[in-house]
């Protein structure tokens, strides 16, 4: 078992910066892909970044990509998800997730934190 807690989220102006972290802790072996998902309200989740087990391999939704930047301190057990030039579409909840490989598929993460709030006002 994993457990994930993210931390970090508020409300922040459009334009404006804001960094997640999520920490993990139980069984942190098994993670060899970690990332982040949002989900606004009356919406599906919708995937957000990714990133490897060592770091060097990160991708990103169109919709984030040049803005958002994932980290991951592996000595931390501790991801992070640095989000510059916020939108108010960006506002919604954000749940760090945990899972045996690469993927931007809600079901391919079987651990999942319990979200942070993002709201960007415009």
């Amino acid at each position: 078992q994993v457990q994930l807690v993210e931390s970090g989220g508020g409300l922040v102006q459009a334009g404006g910066s804001l960094r997640l972290s999520c920490a993990a802790s139980g069984s942190i072996f098994s993670i060899n892909a970690m990332g982040w998902f949002r989900q606004a309200p009356g919406k599906e989740r919708e995937f957000v970044a990714g990133i490897g087990r060592i770091g060097t391999s990160t991708y990103y939704s169109d919709s984030v990509k040049g803005r958002f930047t994932i980290s991951r301190d592996n000595a931390k057990n501790t991801v992070y998800l640095q989000m510059n030039s916020l939108k108010a579409e960006d506002t919604a909840v954000y749940h760090c997730a945990a899972g045996p490989r690469i993927s931007t598929r809600v079901g391919d993460f079987g651990s999942w934190g319990q979200g942070a709030q993002v709201t960007v006002s415009s």
